[in-house]
């Protein structure tokens, strides 16, 4: 193996390192990393890629690299894809390709104010989107903020598991706070819209595309590193609720889940929609230039959910329509603008997510509703299958299309 081969190699694996570390599935960092190699000539190179470890070969070189799993930053994911188009079309030589990964690696992260304001945004935004009043979401958004400074500036000294439950205990506790306060009509959907902003989207999606993609080991680890963040969230729910019941001398019962008359207004519910994943593509570091695009994927799986409930399609079917249309959007787009359509999928499945199902299963445990809990429980998760197969189906029919396209070209 050459000098250039070898420095080829080390380059493709820090390629594939930015891409594992911000948020990337494994399909796309193997792809990336193999492209990379062979633009430079290197033709016996192997890599394996888990969930938080990259193997590289060659001839004569090997290297292992354990990337711990921080937090998705899916603007370094468009910057590598873009750098990855460039080499392969001959635009970008070895020293310009090791500048600009450089470059990428060390670019800063959204400022923490934006972060922030896009938290608020997005909690406020799917307070409503689960039927909160208008005033819910003025007080979601102030709970929003304090909960936003708290993941910006104490979770990240904090292991994942414990941020996640952290996070659901002062999440729940200034939403109990606001409502005490008189400020706020419906907790529950309070809780809902602000549990969101904790919600594993990127374990979660990409654990789903890579069992797609037949990675077995990594898509089972990331789906139980979102499963154990979502028992996580839950936990400091119903801790939040145990600190309310201690204050107030007993946990306040909660009807049905209610629907506020002007929240349940199609345009009220679509507008939240796309202002909630605009908020959350902040949260994830998608490039500004994308987040009307990640709106628009939100709003149109959240289209295709009111529309196939109001047919009696049940919350499962709705669930897997709306999945379906997602992925098929972020496919669509990520055609349109050029970017990987992980940016708008994993963006745009938020609004699926059943937190709904997190929040009420925390709220019957902690008031000894076994049965109820163990049934909503099973309800939030048939709509994550739901979610899942929808996911995995159009990830299906990307693949034949591919394949068909390969055929008739070759």
């Amino acid at each position: 193996m050459t000098e250039q081969q070898e420095r080829a190699l080390r380059l493709a694996t820090d390629a594939g390192h930015i891409l594992l570390e911000n948020g990337a599935e494994i399909g796309r960092v193997e792809e990336t990393m193999e492209r990379l190699a062979r633009v430079y000539g290197v033709e016996n190179e192997s890599f394996f890629v888990l969930s938080n470890g990259i193997i590289a070969t060659g001839d004569h070189y090997a290297r292992a690299e354990f990337i711990p799993i921080k937090g998705t930053q899916l603007a370094r994911v468009v910057e590598v894809n873009q750098l990855s188009r460039d080499a392969a079309a001959g635009r970008c030589g070895l020293d310009e390709m090791e500048a600009r990964l450089q470059a990428i690696r060390t670019s800063g992260s959204k400022p923490w104010w934006e972060q922030v304001v896009g938290i608020a945004v997005g909690v406020a935004s799917f307070s409503v989107l689960f039927g909160g009043s208008l005033v819910d979401a003025a007080a979601t958004f102030a709970a929003g903020l304090l909960l936003g400074a708290f993941m910006a500036f104490v979770s990240p000294h904090l292991s994942r598991l414990m941020g996640n439950l952290m996070g659901g205990l002062v999440g729940g506790l200034l939403c109990i706070a606001c409502v005490a306060a008189g400020w706020g009509e419906h907790l529950p959907n309070m809780i809902i819209g602000t549990i969101i902003a904790l919600v594993p989207g990127v374990p979660f999606t990409n654990g789903v595309h890579d069992l797609a993609n037949e990675d077995y080991i990594a898509g089972a680890t990331r789906l139980l590193d979102a499963f154990l963040a979502f028992l996580c969230i839950a936990l400091g729910v119903a801790l939040a609720l145990i600190v309310q019941g201690w204050v107030l001398g007993g946990i306040a019962p909660l009807g049905a889940p209610a629907t506020d008359a002007v929240a349940g207004h199609w345009v009220i519910q679509l507008s939240a929609a796309l202002l909630g994943t605009v908020g959350f593509s902040v949260l994830f570091g998608a490039p500004r230039r994308y987040y009307f695009a990640c709106g628009l994927t939100g709003m149109v799986g959240w289209a295709i959910y009111l529309a196939l409930l109001h047919v009696g399609a049940g919350t499962t079917g709705a669930a897997l329509g709306g999945a379906l249309l997602v992925a098929a959007t972020a496919q669509v787009l990520a055609v349109l603008r050029h970017c990987p359509a992980t940016v708008f999928l994993v963006c745009g499945i938020i609004p699926l997510v059943p937190g709904g199902g997190i929040f009420w299963t925390a709220y019957y445990i902690v008031t000894n509703q076994l049965g109820a809990a163990a049934h909503t429980g099973f309800s939030a998760l048939k709509v994550a299958i739901a979610i899942a197969g929808g996911i995995v189906l159009m990830a299906g029919v990307v693949r034949l299309l591919n394949n068909l396209k390969k055929r008739a070209n070759g």
